[in-house]
């Protein structure tokens, strides 16, 4: 390759702090240490679903170096969502940084801060929760049934049917529809797909250290992959001015999606404006496994019609995700599902998509590479490989057929958007034949 003064193309660049990780400097969140430093502790619940009737925190409170214990009780209650995302969020504000009621192994019932962590752990060991069982569901489709509501609080805002469990939906958007139903297709092909629960194992746990600088400031420095939403998040969930908090930063050991998401800002930074000193809280690793994100399960179902000589014409998507206690993420992985999966063939008749986000009693879904888009492909990508065989076709000649291709468009594109209506437009690069060729 010619050089041609390019300044980044074929030239040897040194990644910024690749010198500073090499040497082991402080780079993470849990690389500092401030004096006098609390460690906060999150007590989880071991239920899935039930209120809690009584706290008694008073033998905790006894161990020694215990500075705070606090409750739902000693908590502002405002409804929001711990999805990193563009306000107003299309999720459903349907969380709380301490609740009453519990809505999946895992979910927080208190939160400790003691001068150890040995300390709070201990403590934590001593707190007496007195519980009502409530009956649990797991299955989305059990839970559509609405015999269990798992949002029946009446200050949840942006739930569609709380009733039903239904944390987003999306019902019958009909992008193309040119004739009757698989009129043409000589071949129509149904399969119902699953796709499980994953969990993302960043290397470094979810991690936040919160304080107040010398101008009265609180600072959130955290494991996050959106620091400016943290910052409002917390300004709304703490009910405290957005210029009163400063967020860092610092390099984090992956994310995935995982750190998408508002995660131990909250009660770290409550713990902190109450004691006035640094508090520090960082997850297990099984603690990330409980209690922080996964990836949406998901049902999908999925009808398509092929012609013998190659063409599609009709594709009709309906997805179910488990969306676990809590909806983050719920509309726009939804609608990701659809949107940016569709629109990669040309369907010459009907297009259909439909889907809902459900609430169960399991671990709360949110951002996971690929955002919708895997669940939506492993679907789309066997079918085709299965249409390509019914019709005797290579399964790469049959997807270079279909490929929508330079300069065209796609229904799909007005239609759906990433959880609000989508934009118009045709495609002006593409290398998917090159790549395949």
């Amino acid at each position: 390759m010619e050089n041609n003064n390019f300044k980044v193309v074929n030239k040897r660049l040194e990644k910024i702090d690749s010198l500073a990780l090499a040497c082991g400097k402080p780079m993470f969140c849990d690389d500092i240490d401030i004096t006098a430093m609390l460690y906060g502790k999150i007590m989880f619940s071991p239920h899935p679903h039930a209120l809690i009737k009584n706290i008694d925190v008073s033998r905790a409170l006894e161990v020694k170096g215990v500075e705070m214990i606090v409750t739902y009780k000693d908590i502002p209650r405002i409804p929001h969502t711990t999805a990193g995302q563009g306000y107003p969020e299309p999720s459903p504000y349907d969380t709380y940084i301490l609740d009453k009621k519990v809505r999946y192994v895992g979910d927080r019932v208190c939160a400790v801060c003691a001068k150890t962590l040995e300390a709070a752990n201990e403590a934590i060991s001593k707190i007496k929760v007195e519980w009502e069982i409530l009956p649990a569901v797991f299955d989305p489709f059990e839970s559509l049934k609405g015999k269990v509501v798992i949002h029946d609080e009446p200050d949840s805002k942006n739930i569609p049917d709380a009733r039903h469990n239904i944390a987003a939906e999306v019902k019958d958007l009909v992008m193309q529809k040119k004739t009757e139903w698989f009129e043409e297709a000589d071949y129509v092909i149904e399969n119902e797909y699953t796709i499980p629960y994953l969990q993302h194992c960043a290397i470094e746990p979810h991690t936040t250290i919160t304080y107040l600088d010398e101008y009265g400031r609180l600072v959130i420095r955290t494991s996050t992959q959106v620091p400016w939403h943290v910052r409002r998040i917390v300004a709304q969930t703490l009910n405290i001015p957005i210029k009163k908090i400063r967020v860092i930063k610092p390099r984090i050991g992956g994310g995935f999606g995982s750190k998408q998401e508002i995660m131990l800002e909250d009660i770290c930074a409550f713990l902190t404006l109450k004691t006035s000193r640094a508090v520090k809280m960082e997850y297990t690793r099984k603690d990330v496994f409980v209690s922080s994100r996964t990836r949406h399960p998901a049902i999908i179902k999925l009808k398509t019609g092929v012609k013998k000589d190659g063409t599609i014409t009709d594709i009709d998507l309906d997805v179910t995700l488990n969306a676990g206690a809590y909806g983050p993420h719920a509309l726009t992985v939804l609608m990701c599902s659809g949107s940016h999966t569709l629109p990669m063939y040309k369907v010459k008749n009907n297009l259909k998509f439909s889907g809902r986000s459900v609430y169960t009693n399991l671990p709360v879904a949110g951002a996971y590479r690929g955002y919708g888009a895997t669940q939506g492909f492993f679907p789309l990508e066997s079918q085709m490989d299965i249409m390509a065989e019914k019709i005797g076709m290579d399964p790469v000649e049959f997807r270079k057929r279909n490929y929508i291709k330079l300069g065209e468009t796609s229904p799909v594109f007005k239609a759906m958007g990433e959880g609000r209506e989508g934009v118009e437009q045709s495609i002006k690069s593409i290398g998917l034949i090159e790549a395949i060729d």
